[in-house]
């Protein structure tokens, strides 16, 4: 009786009185109500569940007669209770044995007898706790109510039936708190036969489970019912008016513009909170757009966050790189403060800042530090050439010339001693023919009309005939001259500055030197200390006052080659190879023609 009662209130008063709130216009159904059913069986005081208890209770001789009495008395009047008393004409029942209840199902006869015995729970307390103390785990884990104290438990333990409403009662609490679904299941005959089915039986089965009611009341109702902000949350995506978000004034707007749109106004009605739709189809209907529209709007979602990933990495790079960017500033900042400091009082040191260690740059200062280390070496040469005699200065131009063109490959060039240029009259370093020397330059200065002398000495050539000889060299800004020392530096050959193009020279401590020219026609020489300084080199000096010469005066290029092997020239158009060796015994500084070329001889020691 209390589950038909559930069923009852959830699908067939509840749902009618949700039409009725909701204002829906409906045709009320009527259906058996089991609510008398069940208070005359749990009613406080009168059921008879009670009438049972209380005389459970009484103290005295009360028996099952006494007690079918006491029910006939109290419920002589309610309309599912009957007894042979009230019914004398009723065999199928006994005098103060029998009472009969209409249940929904139908009619149950119940006898008396016994009832007071098995609604008397004679299972005290005292025995509980005796089976709870018992060693064995299995007894003490049967008897939990054992282990209160005879202090906690002073009342008489509750009757069967009144344990058994209140189980009901709990079971009834909890389903109704759920969404039941039921499945109603008719017995088609007594026989227990596969084939056999009981019309009156299964009417019978149909009549008292409430079942047409039921399908009436689902027929004349609403198949699917929602709340408006649910619907609306739903199926918004399948209308353009609200996607992504209405401007309407009320959610129930909403949703007419929803159903509208898709045209089921005659299969919907619109209550005061949610919207009834009455056939499965038009549900099934926006479910299909909705599943259609769903990858779509995943598609745009996973967009819509894809690009706030985005923006956000890239709030976090440009972030990064601000913060990069502020911190580079500060070093570079604090690196231009060191130098600062450092090199504060460079005018005044003796060095001008030479000895001063250069901060470490900031990676970003790497080539600015390699300019402004490069600026400081040029001021600080630029200080020093500021203290060198204006006498001095050509010399000075010439060392750079040479530093610069011979790169650090040859190893000892001059760089430390003073350039005298013209050897040739320099009565220091030629104190026998400085004389005639003289004589001659001025003569060929009167008649060729040469502005200065580039450099002048004596060298050891080899000449057209392949066969070395003595010879002074003349360089002057305008020709080369090719004199006799032995005939009062007669001269033998003039050849303008014009024809040479470069200079090649050896990487080791030897004077050879070949001067190239345009015609193919190269000059292969090895320079002769005087006796001002036997050992000096002076190939680095012809090397310098050349290339100052041609860059300063002539604005022109002018190469040279250091070679670590071998030296290649030309003589009258043919190509020669001139090696270096050194040979035991060998006294004097000499060429020595070889097979392909020359071979420069030097003394051992």
């Amino acid at each position: 009786e209390k589950l038909q009662q559930l069923f009852i209130e959830l699908i067939l008063q509840q749902e009618q009185d949700e039409y009725q709130r909701e204002g829906i216009t409906w045709q009320h159904i009527d259906y058996f109500n089991n609510q008398i059913i069940v208070g005359l069986v749990e009613q406080q005081h009168k059921g008879i569940i009670s009438i049972l208890d209380e005389a459970c209770l009484t103290v005295g001789n009360v028996t099952d007669t006494v007690c079918l009495e006491s029910m006939n008395t109290k419920l002589a009047q309610h309309p599912h209770y009957t007894s042979r008393k009230f019914n004398p004409s009723d065999k199928s029942m006994d005098f103060q044995k029998h009472f009969r209840i209409r249940h929904y199902a139908g009619d149950v006869t119940y006898s008396i007898d016994g009832f007071l015995e098995k609604n008397k729970d004679l299972l005290f307390q005292d025995f509980k706790r005796l089976m709870y103390n018992s060693t064995n785990p299995v007894l003490k884990e049967m008897w939990p109510d054992g282990q209160l104290s005879i202090t906690e438990v002073t009342k008489r333990p509750l009757t069967a039936a009144t344990l058994f409403k209140n189980s009901i009662v709990a079971l009834v609490d909890k389903l109704a708190c759920k969404e039941p679904y039921y499945v109603r299941c008719i017995k088609p005959n007594e026989m227990k036969s596969p084939v056999l089915f009981d019309d009156a039986r299964c009417e019978h089965q149909v009549a008292y489970l409430g079942l047409l009611e039921n399908v009436m009341v689902r027929r004349a109702g609403f198949a699917y019912r929602q709340l408006y902000a649910r619907f609306l949350q739903r199926y918004k995506m399948t209308c353009e008016y609200t996607w992504p978000n209405h401007l309407m004034s009320s959610d129930r707007e909403a949703v007419e513009a929803i159903i509208t749109q898709h045209g089921f106004h005659d299969d919907v009605a619109y209550g005061h909170t949610k919207l009834f739709v009455r056939t499965p189809r038009s549900l099934f209907t926006l479910e299909q757009e909705r599943a259609a529209l769903i990858p779509i709007l995943v598609l745009f979602l996973q967009k819509v966050w894809r690009g706030a990933l985005a923006r956000l990495r890239c709030r976090r790079m440009r972030a990064i790189y601000t913060i990069m960017g502020c911190y580079k500033r500060y070093k570079v900042k604090a690196h231009f403060w060191e130098v600062e400091r450092r090199f504060a009082n460079v005018r005044t040191m003796a060095d001008y800042g030479r000895s001063v260690q250069w901060p470490t740059p900031p990676a970003a200062l790497a080539s600015f530090h390699r300019i402004t280390n490069s600026l400081h070496r040029r001021w600080w040469a630029r200080q020093i050439v500021k203290n060198i005699p204006p006498s001095d200065m050509l010399e000075v131009r010439a060392k750079v010339a040479a530093l610069t063109s011979l790169s650090g490959e040859r190893k000892d060039w001059g760089v430390g001693r003073a350039w005298e240029r013209d050897y040739l009259s320099n009565v220091r370093d030629c104190p026998q023919t400085s004389s005639g020397f003289v004589r001659v330059s001025k003569e060929l200065k009167n008649k060729d009309g040469y502005g200065q002398v580039v450099f002048s000495g004596f060298c050891r050539k080899v000449n057209r005939f392949n066969k070395s000889t003595d010879r002074a060299l003349l360089i002057t800004d305008q020709f080369v001259y090719k004199l006799e020392p032995k005939k009062q530096f007669k001269v033998l050959k003039r050849v303008p500055l014009d024809l040479f193009t470069g200079l090649s020279v050896t990487s080791g401590v030897d004077q050879m030197a070949v001067l190239h020219t345009s015609s193919h026609d190269d000059v292969l020489m090895c320079l002769q200390p005087g006796e001002l300084c036997p050992n000096q080199d002076r190939v680095g000096e012809l090397v310098g006052v050349l290339v100052d010469h041609f860059s300063r005066i002539r604005n022109s290029p002018f190469h040279v080659k250091v070679c670590c092997s071998a030296l290649q020239l030309q003589m009258r158009g043919r190509p020669k190879s001139v090696t270096v060796e050194t040979k035991p015994g060998q006294t004097i500084t000499d060429f020595k023609k070889s097979r392909n070329g020359f071979i420069l001889l030097l003394p051992a020691n």
